[in-house]
């Protein structure tokens, strides 16, 4: 993400250490106000017509009215954004962190515009766990606080949900759809093609010469561990698109190692 180390370098002393805090901070506030006075509720959605009137505060608004008015799944739920918050954050950086959220906002906010009807930050956060869950496949959470299981899986359910919406929403919702996908394409689609390019040409030089391959050959090693899929499994390696040449990490190592330039 060339543009992106470029735009950090410049404007990194904009970013909104803990965005995630805050944001998560007023989405309980205002779960509480809501449950006191229930027509709050309609004083900060984000309904085009009314911005067009003066009310320019609901352009961000909206982004703390909660997902739900269960108080026991508000917990869960919030707690669910920290832990997806804080960990983009921290692998990123702050700057990075914000322009992810800040472009999700920015489409969601002109999907209403375009197509009426009133914003959410639902396809806003499937974004965010799509790419949680891209950089961290493995890591396992417990589902209803019971069932262990790793985030990559609750990630199919994520996509899946986004393309049944696409399919079968009004218009409004396909739109915030689609541009929760697009948000997260425009950061992992170049490593999402690279990879796949790459595992579809390892796979067919596997299949002419794997009568060839020593038994110690391994297909895939972590240049800074030295892992590889023989070590454990579920280990997932990645190809990285800011080093010149072809260089491969395990998960572990992908977004923390020095990047390779070849003079």
């Amino acid at each position: 993400m060339n543009w992106l180390d470029k735009l950090e370098k410049r404007f990194r002393h904009f970013g909104v250490r803990g965005l995630m805090n805050y944001i998560i901070g007023l989405n309980a506030i205002v779960f509480f106000m809501i449950k006191v006075e229930p027509s709050f509720y309609y004083s900060l959605a984000l309904i085009p017509e009314f911005v067009l009137q003066g009310e320019v505060w609901r352009l961000v608004t909206y982004l703390f009215i909660p997902p739900t008015f269960s108080a026991l799944w508000l917990i869960f739920v919030l707690y669910f954004y920290y832990m997806i918050g804080s960990s983009l954050e921290h692998e990123w950086g702050t700057f990075k962190f914000n322009v992810y959220y800040l472009i999700g906002m920015m489409g969601t906010t002109a999907a209403v515009f375009i197509t009426g009807g009133v914003a959410t930050s639902v396809y806003l956060n499937l974004s965010l766990f799509l790419a949680f869950a891209y950089i961290f496949p493995n890591y396992q959470i417990l589902l209803f606080f019971f069932f262990p299981i790793k985030v990559k899986y609750l990630a199919y359910l994520d996509a899946a949900f986004i393309v049944y919406s696409i399919l079968t929403e009004r218009l409004p919702g396909k739109v915030a759809a689609v541009v929760s996908i697009m948000n997260f394409l425009l950061f992992f689609g170049k490593d999402i093609f690279i990879n796949l390019k790459r595992g579809r040409k390892n796979y067919q030089r596997r299949k002419g010469y794997v009568v060839q391959f020593p038994k110690d050959y391994t297909v895939h090693k972590c240049e800074i561990c030295g892992r590889s899929e023989k070590d454990d499994k579920d280990l997932e390696f990645r190809y990285c698109i800011d080093c010149e040449g072809d260089h491969e990490y395990c998960m572990d190592h992908l977004y923390s190692h020095e990047h390779v330039k070849e003079s």
